[in-house]
């Protein structure tokens, strides 16, 4: 975390906070609202996903994003297959005393082959060599349902059923145990699997990064984790409009089903005129104007300035319940793979 002034988001992880005076402070750029995790770790409010970035653009946009940007956070994956090319470009900029460790907040995830307690801690230390880091500040598990191989490569479509959430997350409390993370969360889990896990759990879920946008407000789960205090991360914040694009590592290329862009809703066209902001920043803001973190990917500099622009304006109250409740509701990442596996999250919504 970077040692400069910044204000710290003091309300509930998941509480709706819209029109909360915390967020006013942050006009200068250089600094950024953060939130206080259970165990006192504060993690900034926004940050660069790295999803569907190439070695070179990736290499490109942390060095933007962090170098020039500043933003406090970068958030990666073990899937991503870009953790190499990060920890190289995180490395060349502390080298050349560009930035500080402390200034980054890095975020990184196992990938569903490696969330077997017996696995997770050897792939957690892999996670490390490959960033080059001694630990990272907030380590998910990507799913709740574990694989015996990555269902990503040739025939690996092997569920371990007999693993449960609470079994993933054991494995999770040894690698925050062993020093290895400053934070642990849950990527992807249901409002049920997480309230279970809580109920047993010897290390708290610190943070919950899930699909939250316009479309899909999460209203269930964030009761259930402000329930518990724990944090969340938002994905696909925009709605994820570059989804269609992603194109598996053996190739295929996903169906997705028809969905609006949340980028062409009326009411969030309107509020960018308003403020004179574009519909990207109505969208961050809103989820922001929740409590909740956001970590929009980019790779083309002048958006990766553009999405921190988001603290020198706020909605009133009544515009984000506006937002809260427009009309069409739709998640766009079902994670088919998953079904049939006990851990599941979203069996219920599948026709």
């Amino acid at each position: 975390m970077a040692r400069i002034p910044r204000e710290t988001v003091s309300v509930t992880p998941g509480l709706g906070t819209a029109g909360a005076s915390v967020f006013t402070a942050a006009q200068n750029m250089s600094a950024f609202p953060t939130i206080k995790l259970q165990n006192g770790v504060e993690m900034p409010i926004i940050g660069l996903g790295t999803w569907q970035s190439t070695d070179d653009d990736v290499r490109k946009a942390v060095e933007v994003a962090v170098a020039e940007a500043k933003y406090p956070l970068i958030d990666t994956a073990e899937i991503y297959q870009n953790e190499e090319v990060i920890g190289d470009i995180l490395h060349k900029l502390i080298s050349e005393g560009k930035i500080k460790r402390d200034d980054v907040f890095i975020t990184t995830k196992l990938w569903t082959n490696n969330l077997n307690p017996a696995r997770s801690l050897a792939a957690a230390r892999e996670c490390l060599k490959r960033l080059q880091l001694e630990k990272v500040d907030l380590l998910l598990c990507h799913m709740p349902a574990a694989f015996a191989v990555s269902h990503l490569k040739e025939n690996g479509t092997d569920q371990e059923k007999d693993v449960s959430v609470e079994d993933v997350w054991r494995g999770l409390e040894a690698i925050y145990d062993a020093g290895l993370a400053r934070a642990i969360g849950v990527s992807n889990w249901s409002a049920e699997q997480v309230d279970r896990v809580m109920k047993t759990a010897k290390v708290p879920i610190h943070n919950v990064q899930n699909e939250l946008y316009l479309y899909w407000p999460q209203h269930e789960l964030t009761e259930v984790c402000k329930k518990h205090g724990i944090s969340i991360t938002s994905y696909g914040s925009l709605g994820s409009p570059g989804r269609v694009n992603f194109t598996l590592p053996t190739g295929q290329k996903l169906d997705w089903a028809a969905a609006p862009n949340a980028l062409d809703d009326p009411k969030v066209k309107e509020l960018a005129e308003k403020y004179n902001k574009s519909p990207a920043q109505i969208l961050l803001r809103y989820v922001i104007e929740r409590g909740i973190a956001v970590i929009p990917k980019s790779v083309t500099p002048s958006r990766i300035h553009e999405n921190l622009k988001v603290f020198d304006f706020k909605l009133t109250e009544d515009e984000v319940k506006a937002l809260d409740f427009a009309p069409h509701r739709q998640r766009l990442f079902l994670q088919p793979f998953m079904e049939g596996h006990p851990e599941d999250p979203f069996k219920s919504e599948r026709v």
